[in-house]
């Protein structure tokens, strides 16, 4: 024994969940709060029920970011808090302009790090963006 004594609640992960939560049948925590920081999991442009909003891409983005918002306000956050952002769609040529108008609806200065990402799918093949965020703890 070192005889440092270790900061158990500096290391502790707490889970944040909203109801409904569509993630937990697949293992996913809609959020892990730890060392300061909030962890948002990817939101795609589902409801409550679980459906798809839209085929189209700003809907669908608005919704993401609207279960990006929910999540951060059930961890006691809001996207002032918000650090870093992860974007990922499937269409990158189609969609970047709606990515920026996206960004400027939901965000604000100064504006978080973020990274853009085009991928092949996502988890369901009608999905077009999903979206993560990390967020300061209050």
């Amino acid at each position: 024994m070192s005889g440092v004594a270790e900061d158990r609640s500096a290391r502790a992960i707490q889970r944040t969940a909203t109801t409904p939560d569509w993630y937990e049948p697949y293992k996913i925590s809609q959020a892990i709060k730890a060392g300061g920081l909030i962890y948002v999991s990817g939101q795609a442009g589902i409801d409550d029920r679980g459906r798809t909003v839209s085929d189209d891409f700003l809907t669908q983005g608005r919704q993401a970011f609207a279960n990006v918002q929910r999540v951060l306000a059930a961890a006691g956050a809001s996207f002032a808090d918000v650090v870093k952002v992860g974007i990922f769609v499937t269409d990158m040529a189609a969609d970047l302009d709606h990515v920026i108008t996206l960004r400027g609806e939901f965000l604000s200065e100064p504006y978080p790090a973020d990274t853009l990402l085009e991928v092949s799918s996502l988890a369901r093949p009608d999905w077009r963006i999903e979206v993560e965020a990390t967020a300061l703890a209050r």
